[in-house]
């Protein structure tokens, strides 16, 4: 994310889903960001779809990265996921947007579902904080 804000390459223009328009967040608003909710994880049917092996930001998908989709953040941003029911933690890079369910959070990468331990169960309450980025 340094390189890519140095670069003038965060990808935050509004975009349009389903007949829904999205504006994310400005790079100070998400230096702010925390936010606690549902998770849930995308991965292997993802990548199998037409098309669904890029990523947002125009990256190849990697369900076993440790990757996320957020509606809001700048892409590419670093956050902070805890799952709140086992107190595991990781730091996952935001690079695709989702997730587009009602009352979801955070979309995470199958790898990083298994990093918190929420693989099988499929859904977990998180907490999400970004990681200081300097510019």
């Amino acid at each position: 994310p340094k390189e890519a804000i140095k670069k003038g390459k965060v990808k935050n223009s509004p975009y349009v889903v389903n007949g829904h328009r999205y504006v994310p967040m400005s790079i100070e608003e998400a230096k702010r960001y925390r936010q606690t909710g549902i998770a849930s994880w995308y991965g292997y049917e993802t990548k199998n779809r037409r098309g669904g092996h890029m990523t947002a930001n125009g990256e190849a998908f990697n369900p076993e990265g440790l990757t996320a989709a957020h509606k809001y953040l700048p892409l590419p941003t670093f956050v902070r996921v805890t799952n709140l029911e086992n107190n595991r933690s990781i730091i996952v890079r935001v690079n695709d947007r989702g997730p587009f369910v009602r009352g979801r959070i955070i979309d995470l990468s199958a790898g990083a579902a298994k990093r918190l331990g929420f693989y099988r169960k499929g859904l977990t309450r998180v907490k999400i904080e970004t990681i200081k980025v300097e510019s």
